[in-house]
């Protein structure tokens, strides 16, 4: 590989190129007159754009890195519950983004968490409501941006040849640069070029790993090391009953429809465009991702002696590949990686930038051009923030911290959000439900056993009885009422 290393260089370098043009140029849909311009690309998003954004977002550094490595380690089980996030999805695209980017537009939100707010209230309790779902996602999500930016550190290490902190550092930077630039939009044109790349990669695994061994084979094989690979008597690592995996739908479904990260993408939308057609997109994209942890029941069989697990994706590409064609593939997966980072990143540093600071200073009279300079600002802040977060991080499996801080987030937003569309609740109800799907969440996740899908559902279903209980017991018999003239398609 050391004979390589140029072409690995020129082709990240290109790369990086590509991507802070794709940055610039979509620094035209900003204008200082339209907060939206930066914080959800001006509602310009189309369906190919968007269905790319969406999948690229979805399917990520855990998809790559962190997936094969489940799959290495647990088996076919990975395989199933990774299939189920293409339809969810579509679901959450035919069923729940309309109505959220209509709501959104009504009301004139640029965010989620000030989409909470504006749903559930006015004056200081909206306020309250506004800034505690900033913070939560603040934290949530840099806890989750830490394991995307060591998983493409890892990578870029490996591939480049340097240390896993100049990689991570390297490779954050340029996030950190084109996200300043564009905002949404930088974010959303290149996550589009980043899924069309992984896509390739993922077909360019397949046909490599099924020309050199059948998938009969692939199975026996696999029988041979461990029959619970094939076979497993729980679905370990997501719950310990067998049927615990299928939680993976509604899991991904409410991923895709509730977490601020994936859902302020509904609400860059065009006005015109026509949510069947975004679906018609996200459907094969989505299929053909889910296919990627097969790379790591391969690896098992044919590299049975790795050390950790997340290991298997690197280990696949550095011995099973021609190096210059695994410099490509490793490009495209660094692609992916960059896709969810740059997604998250965008997201805290909105959350810090407009709602946090609309929260602490309704009043303020900065220009347009100053508020901007904070948006872009924030970026560059708590992108170093996450690269600090990684540094001193205790060691961690990478898609089981992506789902404590992506999971948990969930749980938080379920009620204010998703529970909201069907009857809404009031600012009490909304702080209670947050609060309850923190801790909730949270606590099964740090301090038991429980399955990886099953701990944030745990959380879903606390937060939304909290939201509907504490937001009948302090409202007025008007106040909350069901949500009779919006409807979710």
């Amino acid at each position: 590989m050391e004979n390589y290393e140029w072409l690995n260089w020129t082709l990240l370098l290109g790369s990086f190129g590509i991507l802070i043009l794709i940055g610039y140029l979509s620094s035209r849909v900003i204008k200082d007159s339209d907060a939206a311009g930066f914080l959800v690309a001006g509602r310009s998003l189309g369906p190919f754009v968007g269905a790319g954004t969406i999948v690229a977002t979805g399917f990520s550094g855990w998809g790559f890195m962190g997936s094969p490595g489940v799959a290495y380690e647990f088996g076919s089980i990975e395989v199933l519950g990774n299939f189920f996030f293409a339809p969810a999805m579509v679901i959450a695209v035919l069923y729940f983004a309309n109505f959220l980017r209509k709501r959104a537009d009504e009301l004139g939100s640029c965010t989620i968490p000030e989409y909470v707010a504006q749903v559930h209230g006015e004056g200081l309790m909206a306020r309250w409501v506004k800034g505690v779902a900033a913070v939560i996602t603040i934290v949530l999500l840099l806890v989750f941006l830490t394991s995307q930016i060591k998983a493409v550190g890892l990578l870029g290490a490996s591939w480049l040849g340097i240390s896993l902190n100049d990689s991570a550092l390297l490779m954050i930077s340029v996030i950190i640069l084109y996200t300043m630039l564009g905002g949404l939009a930088a974010v959303a044109w290149t996550d589009t070029l980043m899924v069309s790349g992984m896509g390739i990669g993922a077909l360019v695994m397949m046909v490599q790993i099924f020309t050199d061994i059948s998938p009969l084979e692939l199975i026996d094989r696999l029988n041979a090391i461990d029959p619970e690979l094939l076979n497993p008597t729980t679905s370990a690592p997501y719950g310990e009953s067998k049927g615990s995996v299928f939680l993976v739908l509604p899991y991904a479904f409410l991923f895709t429809a509730v977490l601020p990260y994936m859902a302020v993408r509904f609400l860059a939308f065009k006005p015109t465009v026509k949510m069947h057609q975004v679906a018609i997109w996200v459907a094969p994209m989505g299929c053909l991702l889910s296919l990627v942890p097969i790379v790591g029941m391969y690896v098992r069989v044919a590299h049975p002696e790795l050390a950790q697990a997340d290991q298997a994706m690197p280990a696949y590409l550095s011995t099973f590949l021609h190096p210059a064609l695994a410099g490509v593939i490793t490009l495209f997966i660094l692609f992916a990686m960059k896709s969810t980072a740059n997604s998250l990143l965008h997201t805290v540093s909105s959350a810090a930038s407009h709602d946090l600071r609309t929260a602490l200073f309704p009043d303020s009279k900065a220009s347009n051009s100053r508020i901007l300079w904070i948006n872009r600002s924030w970026v560059a802040i708590l992108g170093l923030v996450g690269f600090l977060m990684m540094l001193y991080a205790p060691p961690f499996m990478l898609s089981w911290l992506g789902i404590l801080g992506s999971g948990t987030l969930l749980a938080v937003m379920i009620g204010p959000v998703f529970i909201s569309s069907f009857w809404r609740g009031n600012s009490y109800g909304a702080l209670a439900a947050m609060l309850t799907g923190l801790v909730t969440s949270g606590s099964f996740l740090l301090f038991t056993q429980v399955g990886w899908v099953e701990g944030p559902l745990y959380g879903c279903l606390a937060s939304s009885v909290v939201y509907v209980a504490v937001s009948k017991l302090t409202a007025s018999s008007t106040a909350t009422q069901p949500v009779g003239r919006y409807r979710l398609n």
